[in-house]
């Protein structure tokens, strides 16, 4: 049985490389077509009106794209360090192979196993770990100027955010406390009480100064694509204050990151989002949704594109 699987190891992994960038690359093509919220024909409109005379915005553009993912690269490198020392460019062949293997699992799940199998299989547990801690460390960042940017909405715009309803405050705890239960009995509670300690365990071992700096990669990179959703709305003419654009920009943010979905349907979640937000100043739904696509392409699709390479390149680590 050994010497069978051994046998078709590479053609296995062949296969699954291929299925893999080919995934990618169907749900970005299913996704510029025959997308609801704009046709393609829009998108084209709106990317030769924006583009056509000013070229030199895409590239500004593509350099906020650059700076996101160089600070996303460093994150990266940073928390690895404590378990092994790697170039550069291998992080960059990491983060962009695992976005791409990600696009089509839900949460971006996909982006941890593929991380993973760039190291020994003694390591790839803490890799996980690792994975874990840089996402919750933007989870944070997002958190955290969301929570302004929500307040924001509650009281300029008298939004009632944040008031109190008992019948779905039980309801929430009624079912929370159902799920509890459930796990209780099938044992799944226990176990994830054990993995978090181990979490927050390997976490407290991490030196302060690499928790310092991947939180400040977080927030750098956070601030980065945030003014890059800001410069779009300024390329499309919409007048507002800038402390004003910035809110609406961080609950956008904020409530489309605790809405589960599948990576591929990111700008789908975000431009839903957008346009109910960027509602109260009375923004185009077309304009908004044409920004929440251009941001999805540049920080999404393209190094989608670029790690699929990576992908196909892929070889497994040997075990040591």
């Amino acid at each position: 049985m050994y010497n069978i699987l051994h046998k078709y190891k590479r053609p296995f992994f062949l296969m699954l490389k291929l299925a893999i960038v080919t995934g990618a690359f169907y749900f970005i093509f299913q996704q510029l077509t025959n997308n609801e919220l704009l046709s393609f024909t829009q998108l084209k409109h709106q990317f030769f009106v924006l583009f056509s005379k000013n070229s030199w915005l895409l590239l500004l553009l593509l350099l906020f794209t650059d700076v996101n993912w160089i600070l996303e690269i460093f994150k990266w490198k940073t928390l690895v360090s404590n378990e092994k020392k790697f170039t550069f460019f291998e992080a960059s062949e990491q983060c962009f192979a695992s976005l791409t293997a990600s696009l089509i699992t839900p949460n971006r799940i996909g982006e941890y196993g593929a991380k993973a199998l760039y190291f020994e299989k003694n390591l790839r547990k803490k890799i996980l770990v690792l994975n874990l801690i840089g996402n919750l460390s933007q989870l944070a960042v997002t958190v955290f100027f969301g929570i302004f940017g929500m307040f924001f909405l509650s009281f300029y715009f008298e939004v009632e955010i944040f008031s109190f309803n008992a019948p779905r405050f039980f309801l929430v705890l009624s079912v929370l406390l159902l799920l509890f239960l459930i796990g209780k009995y099938f044992g799944i509670t226990k176990k994830m009480t054990e993995l978090t300690f181990k979490i927050l365990s390997y976490s407290k071992e991490l030196p302060l100064k690499i928790q310092a700096k991947t939180l400040a990669y977080s927030l750098f990179r956070y601030l980065v694509f945030s003014h890059q959703f800001y410069f779009l709305l300024r390329l499309f003419h919409i007048e507002a204050a800038y402390f004003t654009l910035l809110s609406l920009i961080f609950s956008t943010y904020f409530i489309a990151s605790i809405i589960p979905g599948l990576a591929i349907f990111d700008w789908v979640i975000k431009g839903s989002v957008a346009v109910f937000i960027f509602n109260f100043i009375h923004v185009n739904p077309l304009t908004i949704v044409s920004i929440t696509t251009f941001m999805w392409l540049l920080n999404f699709a393209v190094p989608a594109f670029i790690g699929s390479i990576f992908v196909l390149n892929f070889k497994m680590v040997a075990d040591k």
